[in-house]
């Protein structure tokens, strides 16, 4: 095997093991910290604001400046996604105790009003959420930001990848990731958000991360061991 293939795969596990270590938080937050499944899907549901940042520095990467509107339908029409689905989220958990409201107030014009709605979900949530949820935030912002430093640009994996890809990325995630979890949240809620359910919820998004982290970078680790093995025949 290549250095270039032995290089690809040092950095994946590097970025599989914070990946690992940021999502064992909300694990501790489970066992030390009495953190009942509203706390652990509003955390998850964060974590697609991270992976939308991501996005745009993305987006800002491949198509420059005259990109800027894909960056702005981007963030319209996400953030509005995330919004609608944030709503879902404490309305189901009852997270903070609060039921949300979409559009409190005087609505913003046009389109404007997703980014309005993502605004006031975010609000709810950061008043309702205790300073351990937040740190968890933070370290899955650091998981995303290791992964974007080593794979997308140390890895290359940028040059493969066209603007459409990169923007419809982040809704294929969710949908795979996030049907499941609220899935097992709602058999968590009617069963009384028993310990042992939440471990075993938290674990299967391990599972699902490690897996879709695997399928993204596979590519990229494919192609360096096939460049190896041309240029050592």
């Amino acid at each position: 095997m290549g250095y270039a293939s032995l290089l690809s795969q040092h950095r994946a596990s590097i970025t599989l093991v914070v990946l690992v270590l940021a999502n064992l938080v909300p694990l501790f937050g489970v066992l030390r910290l009495d953190w009942d499944v509203g706390s652990i899907v509003v955390l998850y549901w964060a974590e697609n604001l991270i992976i939308g940042f991501y996005t745009v520095i993305k987006l800002l990467l491949a198509a420059g400046v005259k990109g800027l509107f894909l960056v702005l339908f981007f963030i319209m029409h996400y953030g509005g996604f995330c919004g609608v689905h944030g709503f879902f989220v404490l309305s189901l958990t009852n997270f903070g105790g609060e039921q949300p409201a979409l559009t409190p107030g005087a609505d913003w014009p046009g389109p404007l009003i997703f980014p309005q709605m993502l605004m006031n979900v975010a609000r709810q949530v950061l008043a309702a959420a205790p300073d351990a949820l937040l740190w968890a935030v933070a370290a899955l912002l650091l998981s995303h930001g290791v992964s974007f430093l080593l794979n997308y640009i140390g890895n290359r994996e940028n040059e493969s990848q066209t603007t459409n890809t990169i923007m419809t990325a982040p809704y294929k995630r969710i949908v795979v990731l996030h049907i499941a979890i609220i899935a097992g949240g709602f058999l968590v809620m009617s069963l009384g958000s028993p310990v042992g359910l939440l471990v075993a919820l938290v674990a299967l998004k391990i599972v699902m991360d490690i897996m879709l982290h695997r399928r993204s970078h596979r590519g990229r680790l494919d192609d360096a061991e096939a460049a190896t093995q041309t240029s050592q025949s």
